[in-house]
């Protein structure tokens, strides 16, 4: 058992944070499923842009698309990536079999243009739920408040989520509250729940980048670790409690928490730290090459999520007294993200014009 394998026990799946046709036609993936245990994989416009402008293996198919005037740009990508969602749902559908729908998933996201339009991100993940026919698909959808309304109503409607760009305690809850209520409600219309998957993507890295300046020594490169040390402690009690107990029994699964963001940006921190640092059961985390590199070569897996909940708890309560408002904090990074995930996915139709 190599180092990543060594997270599985814990009760953590550790999923990639990366997607290309190189990635999938090389057996690289293949590999990191087999050997290293990965058991899903994630994506945004980032990781597709670069995958499109860095990979031959799309420039045959990208310039018989661009040959077809009918389609829009956004057509073409969709073309393109759909066919990689598919192979790599393809490929973790052996997991996704033998865990009974608990593992081997894949995400594709909507445009982070409908992050305000609850109506426009219903018909896209709608759309491309149907387009990838894959049981074992996810499709990627922001929490903001549209975004979260549309999120309840694809889960009544029994479609898979990943629900992303979570900075806060409040955006949290408020996500889980959308979950509940639309197993509820497919509950009530009589629909089995057993399928459905969801999960609740929380960034960690971008906390500690915009509060370090903010913080005295003694916290800095503590708030991202202490926010979902909370977050997990909370996620316990909504999930694992009477809330939740009659939707666990008629087959409902928990809303996991997936850890995001969790390469280390600060080169004074260890690079590692967003991974040993929250493993712990009904949880996810998704890595980047380079993080998985790391990891392999000298990471620790060990049972520290659920470790020091009250430090943590008194950790954010020290923040909050220097001024910092988690909430407030929250929505800006959670602006600033879709902002880049929208400059990206511009980037990336430049690409399919």
């Amino acid at each position: 058992m190599n180092r990543l394998q060594a997270i599985r026990p814990f009760g953590q799946r550790l999923w990639l944070d990366n997607l290309s046709r190189e990635l999938i036609a090389s057996g690289e993936l293949a590999r990191l499923l087999a050997d290293d245990g990965i058991a899903g994989v994630t994506s945004n416009p980032a990781i597709f842009h670069k995958a499109i402008s860095t990979d031959p293996r799309y420039r045959d198919e990208l310039a018989q698309l661009k040959s077809d005037a009918t389609l829009s740009a956004e057509q073409r990508y969709e073309t393109l990536v759909i066919a990689d969602i598919r192979a790599a749902c393809d490929l973790t559908l052996p997991q996704y079999q033998a865990t009974a729908g608990d593992d081997g998933y894949v995400s594709l996201e909507v445009s982070p243009a409908l992050a305000h339009d609850e109506a426009g991100t219903l018909a896209a993940a709608r759309r491309l739920w149907v387009a990838i026919d894959r049981p074992n698909a996810m499709i990627k959808i922001p929490a903001t408040p549209p975004g979260i309304a549309a999120f309840r109503t694809l889960t009544a409607e029994g479609i898979n989520v990943n629900i992303t760009l979570l900075f806060s305690l409040k955006q949290v809850e408020a996500v889980w509250d959308a979950y509940i209520a639309g197993l509820s409600a497919r509950h009530a219309a009589g629909q089995p729940l057993r399928h459905v998957k969801a999960v609740a993507s929380f960034f960690l890295s971008r906390v500690d980048s915009l509060l370090d300046a903010r913080l005295p020594a003694e916290l800095q490169g503590k708030a991202a670790i202490a926010l979902a040390k909370a977050a997990y402690r909370r996620y316990l009690q909504r999930f694992h409690g009477a809330e939740f107990a009659a939707l666990h029994a008629a087959g409902a699964r928990p809303q996991f928490l997936l850890w995001a963001s969790t390469g280390t940006k600060n080169p004074a921190y260890s690079d590692v730290l967003y991974v040993e640092s929250l493993i712990g059961a009904d949880t996810v985390n998704t890595v980047p090459d380079a993080t998985l590199a790391l990891f392999r070569d000298h990471g620790h897996a060990a049972a520290t999520l659920a470790a020091d909940g009250d430090a943590a708890l008194a950790t954010l309560a020290a923040a909050q007294a220097t001024g910092i408002d988690f909430d407030a904090v929250g929505e800006q990074l959670q602006r600033d993200g879709l902002a880049l995930f929208e400059k990206a996915f511009a980037e990336l139709l430049q690409l399919t014009a």
